[in-house]
């Protein structure tokens, strides 16, 4: 296989796992252990694609929050997105100057996908006891802040998991509402992170040496893969469960820990 082909098929991978409750960290694990590791920079670039993807699907949605801030209803929205980005700020830079995070290799990544897709059969059955409810809390954005840090402390566990199942479970259990907080608040956080990252990079001189024709296409790939997956998770929670993603999870987990070496 070619390294324009690894390039495309990681792209196309990040694009599919990034905003779906699977994890793509551990999708790209996977793949990397079979098309050969990347850089940092490789992978910071293609999660960026992810985010402009998302951006690009919510383009409407961000322009009405902007331009109707006087509007109370916009105003209290856009607040509540700021919050969970502060609270996820707040913790989250801590946690990531301290260095505390599971490593990404098999064992823990394997085991937070078998725990994660039994927490979203649990908290998907608890929320859908409650009577159906759309509307953001205050307490919804500070626990969808905090769960987006736990994430980051644990690779596999998935950011868009753990903020749409949170929120799910804080009294957002209406599913689009809870997905679209949830990917809305992902945007200024990835970016965020992605930015950090990379400046992170540059001062340690780890630009150097990429193959930028590769980098470009695999970013354009997990963009347009990315907008695709979001427009249609969008419509299909609509009158569908999560179920599937969590069993989905359950058993991709287990075959990791069943077949792939645990340092890998």
């Amino acid at each position: 296989m070619t390294d324009m082909l690894a390039a495309l098929l990681l792209g196309v991978i990040e694009g599919l796992t990034e905003f779906l409750p699977v994890s793509s960290t551990g999708h790209l694990l996977i793949a990397q252990h079979w098309l050969g590791a990347r850089s940092d920079l490789f992978n910071i670039v293609i999660q960026a694609g992810a985010i402009v993807a998302v951006s690009l699907v919510f383009r409407e949605r961000l322009w009405s929050l902007l331009s109707g801030w006087r509007e109370r209803v916009h105003r209290d929205f856009a607040l509540k997105l700021l919050l969970a980005f502060a609270v996820t700020a707040l913790f989250g830079l801590p946690v990531r100057l301290l260095g505390w995070e599971f490593p990404e290799t098999v064992t823990p990544i394997a085991w937070a996908l078998v725990l994660g897709g039994v927490w979203i059969l649990i908290a998907e059955h608890l929320a859908e006891r409650r009577p159906e409810r759309g509307e953001v809390t205050w307490t919804v954005a500070v626990l969808v802040g905090l769960a987006q840090v736990v994430a980051g402390v644990f690779p596999g566990v998935s950011r868009s998991a753990a903020a749409i199942f949170i929120a799910m479970l804080a009294g957002l259990n209406r599913r689009p509402a809870a997905a679209e907080f949830a990917f809305l608040v992902g945007i200024p956080t990835m970016f965020a992170a992605s930015g950090y990252a990379f400046l992170e990079l540059w001062l340690a001189g780890g630009l150097g040496n990429e193959a930028w024709d590769q980098v470009a296409l695999s970013f354009a790939a997990a963009t347009a893969t990315g907008f695709v997956v979001v427009k249609w998770l969008l419509g299909y929670i609509r009158n569908h469960r999560y179920t599937g993603f969590a069993v989905y999870r359950i058993i991709l987990g287990a075959a990791l820990l069943l077949f792939m070496p645990a340092g890998s």
